[in-house]
């Protein structure tokens, strides 16, 4: 911008204010009344649709499932997205701090003194896809299912009560717990324990299930789940059976 242009444009704006109306009391009014209507809307939902009230907090169960405000959804969303553990940082500290200091710096690198969108390609298909952007992972956090999941596909050459039976112990192990040490796939933590993606290939199925029973701590017992209801033990013995 040189400064001809800059001249020009303080003349248009000067002329444009006088021309305006004050701040007080139009815009005033118009921002008294808007915050009045959001007042309202939000009045009228809370005694529609009522507060979203979970279970009650159970401070001893190892399978809770932390969510996030929805206002969150996307950061979440992208920390699901990237998965291999070296890259966690930078999708929970590196992407939201760059693009805060981006923020934080748009008058500095952004000196046009066109404000029109049409005027300023650049800048709007930046804004627009960042919208969009943030939208798409918002409804894909919010309809995500559990992080306490096994996002892995059952062997081809299963078929009936064999296929119900590995679909109810992959289930089983997902919601025991099991992932909080242990990775099975794309899925779980890289430790204590060590990873079960093919766990198969190392131990026999009744090894599986004796080391189950009469683990090495500090990995739980599930002796009390054979007793009480073996055919999910079973279950979960069938699908850790498989990955080899």
């Amino acid at each position: 911008m040189n400064q001809l242009e800059k001249e020009e444009y303080l003349r248009e704006y000067a002329l444009l204010k006088t021309k305006g109306k004050p701040f007080f009391p139009y815009a005033i009014a118009k921002d008294s009344a808007m915050a009045v209507i959001v007042l309202i809307v939000i009045i009228v939902m809370s005694l529609v649709l009522g507060a979203e009230l979970g279970p009650k907090a159970d401070p001893t169960t190892t399978t809770y499932v932390p969510r996030p405000e929805w206002y969150f959804f996307f950061l979440f969303e992208v920390l699901r997205v990237i998965k291999p553990p070296e890259y966690v940082p930078m999708a929970t500290i590196g992407i939201p701090t760059l693009a805060m200091i981006l923020l934080f710096l748009l008058p500095f690198y952004d000196r046009s003194a066109e404000r029109r969108p049409e005027r300023r390609p650049i800048a709007t298909a930046a804004g627009i896809l960042t919208i969009f952007a943030m939208a798409y992972l918002t409804f894909l956090g919010a309809n995500a299912g559990s992080p306490n999941q096994i996002d892995m596909e059952p062997p081809a050459d299963l078929k009936g009560a064999a296929l119900t039976e590995w679909n109810q112990g992959r289930l089983v192990v997902a919601q025991s717990g099991c992932l909080a040490c242990h990775a099975i796939g794309e899925n779980g933590n890289h430790g204590p324990g060590p990873r079960l993606t093919h766990v198969a290939r190392d131990l026999p199925a009744a090894a599986i299930a004796q080391t189950l029973r009469n683990p090495t701590a500090p990995m739980p017992s599930f002796q009390g789940l054979a007793e009480s209801q073996p055919e999910k033990f079973n279950a979960m013995v069938a699908f850790l059976g498989s990955l080899k």
